[in-house]
């Protein structure tokens, strides 16, 4: 499958309020070189193995392959990830025909607050909300996986 999507900075908390549902997501990566992630996470009573391609040249799309897992499994091999893992609350938020996935970082990345939309074509029109700062689409250090290697709160300022 083929993953498309745009991300962006939160400049303030007012997704909050717009936000239909939010869960907690616990993850880690098996591999994280950008060519080829494999990714293992739980979120709230539902785990995951995912695997992700290389981005294309525009940074919009890239491979991407995912399998639900039995959460016990899942415990498992998050012992056995790379170091740094990322947790983190999502908030789901509708915005015309599409919903914007809203990740508050904790731990290692507090303070960070991204949103991601998908689409199904890179050309494709997408209502932004008002709360969206700077978009950071492409740009790796905002990849999950660099974040579990170079977190937030080291970033110089």
């Amino acid at each position: 499958m083929l993953e498309i999507e745009r991300k962006f900075l939160v400049k303030n908390n007012s997704y909050k309020e717009e936000a239909y549902h939010s869960y907690t997501i616990q993850q880690g990566y098996l591999n994280s070189h950008p060519e080829r992630t494999i990714r293992i996470r739980i979120k709230e009573n539902e785990a995951f193995i995912t695997i992700k391609g290389k981005s294309s040249k525009s940074g919009l799309s890239r491979f991407e392959w995912e399998k639900k897992i039995d959460i016990a499994e899942a415990e498992q091999l998050l012992k056995l990830c790379e170091p740094g893992k990322i947790e983190k609350r999502r908030y789901l938020v509708k915005s015309g025909d599409h919903t914007f996935e809203v990740d508050e970082f904790f731990t290692e990345n507090e303070g960070l607050i991204v949103a991601e939309v998908e689409m199904k074509t890179e050309e494709e029109t997408v209502k932004l909300p008002n709360w969206l700062a700077e978009e950071v689409t492409g740009d790796q250090k905002y990849y999950n996986s660099a974040l579990t290697k170079q977190p937030y709160k080291t970033w110089n300022l």
